[in-house]
């Protein structure tokens, strides 16, 4: 919470803390792009291990890790399969066309999740008509869905189907520590079945800045390929990598609070009866909401919001997230649920 602002729009927002701000100033650093600098090195061979793959490549953003792993598995004209809410089609501003010349075709799952039929029936036949059926995509958690986790179980399902019919599958990992943490599932049985996946360290974890991503060695090779074609090799960036060492050492297991504070956040909404949630259930730390019952757009009652201290998202007419993080506390929350009440209770 900035000042007296309850700011719910993203975890985004956070801001590092002073003891990583510490660990920051006291990394030691070196080229990064001619392979020198010791903290990134150890970061990269850190999240290797946690997610089970041979090497990883610490990158500026989630968002540039989606599309390195696009560059790298597809070829122009290839198909990428993935749910209607995937980050890669609502996020990255077209990245998938613009720089990997690929199509994407969206299927309709459920809270951001789709089964192994579904994507056993969007595989093209072969066809010199047809693009090629190249590559399957999972969000982990699944932001639009709703935070939702994506169960192991249907992890691996995806996997065998998408190996059964010759497709490789990349995890979209920006909060898969969340789905860890309130799972209890680890994070390399995830990333299994995936030949390529990568976690975020700007979003929950709090660091300024920064994403890993991880696969084979040969993998990560023509990743970095693409990293220096993109304009994202970087110098002394042992300078992000130790906030990122900071937050797997302290800030994964207190992701549990963001959860806690979303269900008590939710409860709260449910409280207000001109509001709705978008699911009965929250998974993590996003709460999506609907506002029609208020008569007002998601714009208005954000802005009304704002009036009051809060900020939450507009995602669309009638619908709004808001997410819970690190600088927002539980006396944060029930002032947003105050706010709520007082706009929109009618």
């Amino acid at each position: 919470m900035a000042g007296n602002q309850v700011d719910l729009r993203s975890d985004t927002v956070t801001r590092p803390s002073a003891a990583m701000r510490e660990a920051m100033a006291a990394a030691e650093v070196g080229d990064e792009q001619r392979g020198e600098d010791p903290t990134v090195n150890a970061l990269q061979s850190r999240v290797a291990a946690l997610l089970g793959k041979e090497a990883a490549v610490f990158l500026p953003s989630g968002t540039m890790c989606n599309e390195i792993a696009l560059l790298v598995h597809c070829r122009p004209g290839d198909e990428v399969i993935c749910d209607r809410t995937a980050h890669v089609i609502t996020a990255e501003g077209g990245g998938p066309a613009a720089l990997a010349g690929a199509m994407v075709c969206a299927l309709d799952g459920e809270a951001g999740v789709y089964t192994p039929d579904q994507l056993a029936d969007a595989v093209r036949s072969p066809s010199r008509y047809a693009p090629r059926s190249r590559l399957a995509v999972v969000e982990q958690t699944s932001n639009q869905g709703g935070g939702t986790i994506w169960p192991l179980e249907t992890v691996e399902a995806v996997g065998e189907a998408a190996r059964a019919h010759g497709l490789l599958l990349h995890m979209d990992g920006a909060r898969l520590f969340n789905a860890v943490v309130e799972s209890g599932v680890d994070a390399a049985r995830y990333a299994a079945p995936c030949d390529s996946v990568w976690v975020d360290f700007s979003k929950g974890l709090g660091c300024p800045v920064g994403a890993v991503l991880a696969g084979s060695a040969a993998f990560i090779e023509a990743a970095w390929q693409w990293k220096q074609r993109l304009g994202g090799a970087m110098r002394q960036s042992g300078i992000l990598a130790a906030a990122c060492a900071y937050a797997l050492d302290h800030h994964i297991a207190r992701l549990a609070e963001d959860h806690a504070s979303a269900r008590r956040l939710a409860d709260a909404v449910s409280a207000v009866g001109t509001l709705a949630l978008d699911q009965p259930r929250v998974d993590s730390n996003l709460v999506f909401f609907d506002c029609a019952g208020t008569g007002l757009s998601a714009a208005a009652l954000s802005d009304a919001l704002r009036e009051r201290g809060v900020l939450i998202g507009a995602m669309g007419r009638h619908r709004l997230r808001a997410v819970t993080h690190l600088d927002v506390d539980a006396a944060a929350v029930d002032a947003a649920g105050e706010a709520l009440q007082a706009v929109a209770g009618g």
